[in-house]
């Protein structure tokens, strides 16, 4: 779920054209959806020979550039034996290549000023870049080249393999909620490959051979299965210019295998108890969600804010601070190319009860599927959430992603200025609607964490040695 806050008036009126004197206070402010559209009316897209597919939205507010190289791969194209390489190539792409060896990508891009990171989900790769456009030649090169001749050192890889297995011990298997959410996710899915961690298994990540990275690579970092968006002091002509001479002479492949593999319906409540070394009990909800292009999206995104986005939505008013049986309370959903998760999770203080607070989530989502939402509670959540939208549309980091997200996801950047109308057009019985179409009890699955001692939780060999 999105954070979000501020009233999205004010931030339209930010965004609207300026005017001076007396027209200015006669003019009645544009509906949101003109505007939206008139902020958008410069961007130019075009898809190349190769099939990749670029758009520019220029921005010369700053004499800066935000360059985002989406790759259609996640953990959703991963098989047992392979896990988690979608994320290990987040490393590997910045290891070196044919022009520029291994540190060479860092160093030159911080010698020109710019600065990268990327992130990995079930869905995609993306890989970021922010530069002054002064730099656009060099940062083509960089690009080209680790596209075309990234390096496969068997040094480099058990280097990088290594701290893969460090990130996945700090973010899973020493992160107790990411450890509960885990086995949560691997048994809400048992067909889809949604059920496999970003991160990979662990006997994955210790055996994943050169040749499998080798035909990833060549499989899913293929022109033909990117996107690359680009925002801010540029104009269409010159960074098509740059794609012609730098990435269109890399080849396309055949397109990637589809997921076929749809998740069954799931025909009754699955529990799962993780028990840990920890202060404080969790809870997480997981019920079988929508994909990102559903109808029902913007519904769902309203719904979510008004269960669980700050100190006045309905799950903390009611596990917090009236029933205090809860620290902390929210929901989380992540919109993807197939039906994901929506989540509801409490952390509950030590010595807290999971069955007292289970109850009570419970009882909130029951309500919410049969009575609906208040107006006024729509209309906040509303607000909300278009003045994220527009916020996110001030800085062209902002702007590359949104629009990256809404190309992919969505199958069309341009519904990015169709977003405020679509909100608009949201109803109540829109909200208990989509309510009722999740929040199924037997179409979710129930994590507890329950804290226990080192004793507990140690290895049968564990417990045979301290004995000794």
């Amino acid at each position: 779920m999105f954070r979000q806050s501020l009233l999205w008036t004010s931030c339209l009126a930010l965004l609207a054209a300026p005017v001076a004197g007396a027209q200015a206070q006669a003019k009645a402010p544009k509906p949101a959806a003109a505007s939206s559209q008139k902020l958008g009316a410069n961007v130019e897209t075009r898809t190349f020979k190769n099939g990749l597919k670029v758009v520019v939205w220029p921005d010369h507010d700053i004499p800066n550039v935000a360059l985002f190289n989406w790759f259609r791969v996640g953990s959703r194209n991963e098989y047992p034996g392979i896990t988690g390489l979608s994320h290990f190539f987040e490393h590997m792409m910045f290891n070196g290549a044919k022009k520029f060896g291994p540190g060479e990508f860092d160093r030159v891009m911080e010698a020109n000023g710019g600065s990268n990171n990327a992130f990995t989900s079930e869905d995609v790769t993306v890989y970021q870049d922010w530069f002054p456009r002064s730099a656009l030649d060099i940062i083509f090169q960089l690009e080209a080249d680790r596209l075309q001749h990234l390096s496969f050192d068997p040094k480099v890889i058990e280097s990088e393999r290594g701290v893969v297995y460090s990130e996945r011990r700090s973010s899973v298997d020493n992160n107790n909620m990411g450890a509960l959410a885990e086995q949560v996710q691997a048994t809400a899915f048992v067909a889809h490959p949604y059920q496999f961690p970003v991160i990979g298994w662990p006997s994955d990540i210790e055996s994943w051979r050169i040749e499998d990275l080798q035909r990833y690579f060549k499989t899913y970092y293929a022109p033909n299965n990117g996107t690359l968006i680009i925002t801010g002091a540029v104009t269409p002509a010159e960074i098509f210019t740059l794609v012609e001479k730098y990435l269109e002479p890399i080849p396309s492949q055949p397109a990637p295998e589809p997921v076929r593999t749809q998740e069954p319906e799931q025909q009754g409540e699955r529990r799962v108890v993780v028990k840990k070394v920890s202060q404080s009990p969790l809870l997480q909800l997981a019920y079988h969600g929508i994909a990102g292009n559903d109808a029902d999206a913007e519904a769902l995104t309203l719904l979510l804010n008004i269960l669980g986005d700050g100190d006045s939505s309905r799950l903390h008013r009611r596990l917090v601070e009236e029933e205090r049986v809860a620290i902390r309370a929210g929901t989380m959903y992540s919109p993807g190319f197939d039906p994901g998760l929506v989540w509801l999770t409490a952390d509950l203080p030590a010595g807290g009860d999971l069955a007292r607070a289970e109850a009570l989530l419970t009882e909130e989502v029951t309500r919410v599927a049969k009575d609906g939402v208040t107006e006024a509670e729509l209309r906040k959540a509303r607000n909300i959430t278009l003045a994220n939208h527009w916020r996110s549309l001030e800085t062209i980091s902002g702007r590359a992603y949104t629009l990256g997200a809404s190309e992919v996801f969505r199958g069309d950047y341009r519904k990015v200025f169709d977003a405020p109308a679509r909100y608009e057009r949201v109803t109540r019985e829109d909200v208990r609607k989509v309510a009722a179409r999740i929040f199924v009890t037997q179409r979710r699955t129930v994590g507890w964490l329950v804290p226990t001692d080192a004793a507990e939780v140690a290895t049968p060999a564990a417990r045979k040695d301290a004995t000794r």
